[in-house]
């Protein structure tokens, strides 16, 4: 049997009438003639809700039984998924969504396409008349010419598809000025009131990040690492993840000192759709120092191996990265690529504290009317910073390399809404950088030892050894894993890497010896 030719541009869906039943009429023949036009047939969308995802048909679909989250600690799924297109999917389908008449037993019959026919149509990753599905969003967000993305169903402008919230009311467009100052009051004062913010750059710097998932697709900038630490349990810092996790959806991982585990993780969850990945409840004292972690939050694609397969994908970077714990350091990169949230209830039982001004703040945020509540509040501030122009942060910001965008958007939007101190805790969580702590107390004990005496490794490794049962640098002497000064080679190595980087106030210096052909070192202290 022969099909109609495709005369409407990319298969339209004209070109298969609409029977009855309400469902479309495709007819094809053989093996060939069926490949061709139920590729036309799915590239013109007769089945609803089909979209193309890098190259691959997907389509969206509601999760059916799907819990809501009993804790803010636990995974919070989108309440719809892409599915990507597979035989027995797509087979099931059309039987619901088209009449697919062929030939059975010599007669003319309603047919499922064979398996084959399918897995061909399948196969090719040219889709003219899918929509691009970008991903699946939870919460409105602002598109980026600075109106907001707030009605449920596919975006074009954005290639986002908004699942729907019954419980949020649209949002006004230009909120009024009583509406913006009620949203400001419920945030700071009631939602975010009663935390025990050690200072209040920590409770900007949560706003931020807060703020960041509904602003991304108009900053366009990369966002960093948040980490929401205590002095001790108990202090509220689950909650905090909880709270930007439960809006745009969460998966929550356990941490890990395996930089290739790691990067198994950062390749799954960059799969699915989460908008908040949380490594929650750190073990204390633990340096977050990772080489892997540190890339990610520099690059705006993430490519990797799929588990279990054997092809490349590439990820949008587009998610929020937070971790929470308690006396949390950081090393390497990763200290100038984190966001502090520091919380410090300074009393001996912080849980047993009474008198919020929400009182059980755990349990309230998990009611979606209590959510939605929260997520208006926030797109009024979004939405009234927007139609004044997303002004940028007018005052000095401290630099953050690639952050330095999304300093100046989400300091613009705190400057407008007066919210002091963002990111005015920079130089105070210094000291919580593990590896600048560390180099600091060695060069600054060198500058006592030697002064700006131009030693080579080899020298500065005899000068570790101690003497006479004493360290003369008390400790702070670089040592391998046994606990002994690291041989002069590996410690010229080491010097190397940090020549001309200043750790805090202090620096090391570095000239070509041409007599010993070698490097020498100083240590340099800044000037008053």
């Amino acid at each position: 049997m022969s099909s109609t030719p495709d005369t409407t541009p990319h298969g339209g869906t004209s070109l298969w009438p609409v029977g009855d039943d309400g469902r479309r009429i495709v007819r094809i023949g053989e093996d060939p003639d069926a490949i061709r036009v139920l590729t036309r047939a799915l590239d013109a969308r007769i089945i609803p809700g089909t979209y193309v995802s890098d190259g691959t048909p997907v389509v969206v679909e509601e999760i059916s039984g799907a819990a809501g989250p009993e804790a803010a600690d636990e995974d919070v799924a989108l309440p719809l998924t892409a599915s990507v297109l597979k035989p027995a999917l797509l087979a099931a389908l059309l039987a619901e969504h088209a009449t697919v008449n062929g030939v059975k037993n010599g007669k003319p019959a309603e047919v499922s396409p064979p398996g084959p026919v399918l897995s061909a149509v399948l196969a090719r990753r040219a889709w003219r008349g899918l929509p691009v599905l970008r991903r699946i969003i939870s919460t409105p967000v602002l598109r980026p010419d600075g109106t907001l993305l707030q009605r449920p169903g596919y975006d074009p402008a954005t290639g986002f598809y908004l699942a729907s919230n019954t419980h949020l009311a649209p949002v006004p467009d230009q909120p009024t000025p009583a509406e913006v100052a009620a949203a400001r009051d419920f945030l700071m004062e009631r939602f975010l009131g009663d935390f025990p913010w050690r200072t209040p750059a920590d409770k900007a710097n949560y706003l931020a990040l807060l703020a960041t998932p509904l602003v991304r697709p108009l900053t366009r900038a990369l966002s960093p690492f948040g980490l929401i630490e205590a002095s001790m349990p108990g202090s509220g810092k689950t909650i905090l993840t909880g709270c930007v996790g439960l809006l745009v959806g969460q998966t929550v991982q356990t941490w890990t000192d395996s930089e290739d585990e790691l990067r198994k993780t950062i390749t799954t969850v960059l799969d699915g759709d989460h908008g908040v990945i949380v490594f929650d409840n750190l073990k204390e004292g633990t340096i977050v120092d990772s080489a892997v972690l540190a890339r990610l939050m520099t690059e705006r694609t993430w490519s990797d191996r799929k588990l279990g397969t054997n092809s490349a994908s590439t990820f949008t970077n587009d998610r929020m990265w937070l971790a929470t714990g308690n006396n949390l350091r950081t090393g390497g990169d990763m200290a100038s690529r984190t966001v502090w949230v520091r919380l410090d209830p300074d009393c001996p039982r912080p849980e047993a504290r009474t008198g919020f001004t929400i009182p059980n703040l755990d349990t309230w945020i998990l009611d979606p009317r209590n959510r939605a509540t929260v997520l208006r509040h926030i797109l009024i501030l979004i939405l009234d910073w927007a139609t004044h122009g997303a002004p940028l942060a007018s005052g000095a910001i401290p630099q953050m390399r690639q952050f330095t965008a999304w300093a100046k958007h989400l300091g613009g939007f705190l400057e407008h809404h007066g919210v002091a101190g963002f990111l005015t805790n920079t130089e105070s969580v210094r000291g919580l950088d593990e590896d600048n702590a560390e180099w600091r107390n060695f060069l600054h004990t060198w500058h006592d030892l030697h002064g700006d005496i131009q030693l080579t490794a080899q020298q500065l490794r005899v000068s570790g050894e101690p003497t006479a049962g004493t360290d003369p640098w008390a400790g702070t002497f670089p040592t391998d894993r046994a606990g002994k000064p690291v041989s002069a080679k590996s410690l010229g190595r080491r010097l190397t890497g940090h020549i001309d980087r200043w750790h805090t106030d202090i620096v090391l210096r570095s000239v070509i010896d041409d007599h010993a052909n070698c490097r020498a070192y100083w240590v340099q202290k800044a000037t008053s």
